[in-house]
């Protein structure tokens, strides 16, 4: 049954990558990344375009599976077992949330984005579904604002308010993950603050993995951070010390303080 599938438990690592090597034919996107996310903290990763991050992300929810020219080796577990054993693929990504960096807004009803995944997993009362859409809702600090027009479509919210809904869609999965990408390159600052306040909040519930092309928000919100740089996994290590100077290698630093980027 589609859904059913549980992978086991680990206090250790939500996410743990070991050797990780992704390519695309002979170009190599990333190499030899190792490291672990783990539970109830927010993992920033930053870096320049085109350094390997939005991939690292795919390799996680085996996009590789999709893209033919995408090879990936190495080890990648979720909560202790191997994403490539998990026979169902759509249970492993609905433990798994993404949010993309422009907000894909399904043509769908404010309530219908939300509850379509729930309704996949097999939800069918209504007072199920309405508990679980504005408990998203509210976990993404959207439900204030479209609670009088949850049958207006999403995409007649603004930018911001449809960048919260695909949080909010992506919360409605109840995964012990979540993936952002560069979320706050499609919306104004102040909606960024409230977004990154509903960061802070998650991280009290789930593991957050947070791509961004902005290292300050690293700096306030990542537990730890680790720097990508021209397809290399430099290194990793606690946020306060990294941006303090404390680096194993000088690219860290000199990319953290503006020198190239």
């Amino acid at each position: 049954m589609v859904g059913t599938e549980v992978a086991p438990a680990t206090k250790e690592a939500v996410l743990d990558i070991r050797n990780l090597r992704i390519s695309y034919g002979s170009k190599v996107a990333l190499n030899d990344v190792t490291l672990d996310v783990r539970p109830n903290e927010v993992f920033g990763i930053i870096g320049p375009a085109n350094s390997g991050k939005t991939s690292f992300l795919k390799a996680i929810t085996r996009m590789d599976d999709f893209n033919a020219s995408m090879n990936v080796s190495g080890q990648i577990s979720f909560l202790g077992k191997d994403v490539t054993k998990w026979r169902n693929v759509f249970a492993l990504r609905r433990r798994v949330g993404v949010v993309f960096p422009l907000p894909v807004g399904l043509p769908l009803s404010v309530y219908d984005n939300v509850a379509l995944a729930p309704r996949l997993g097999g939800t069918k009362k209504k007072a199920d579904l309405d508990e679980i859409v504005e408990r998203c809702l509210r976990r993404a600090a959207l439900w204030d604002e479209v609670k009088d027009r949850l049958d207006s479509l999403g995409s007649l919210l603004s930018g911001g308010q449809q960048q919260r809904l695909t949080i909010a869609r992506a919360l409605s999965q109840d995964p012990d993950l979540l993936l952002l990408d560069e979320f706050s390159i499609a919306v104004d600052p102040v909606t960024t603050m409230r977004i990154e306040d509903v960061i802070r909040e998650l991280k009290n519930e789930i593991s957050i993995i947070m791509v961004t092309n902005l290292v300050q928000q690293a700096r306030r919100l990542a537990d730890r951070t680790a720097f990508f740089l021209n397809s290399e996994f430099v290194e990793v290590g606690d946020t306060s010390p990294m941006f303090e100077g404390e680096v194993q290698d000088q690219r860290t630093h000199d990319y953290i303080t503006g020198r190239f980027g």
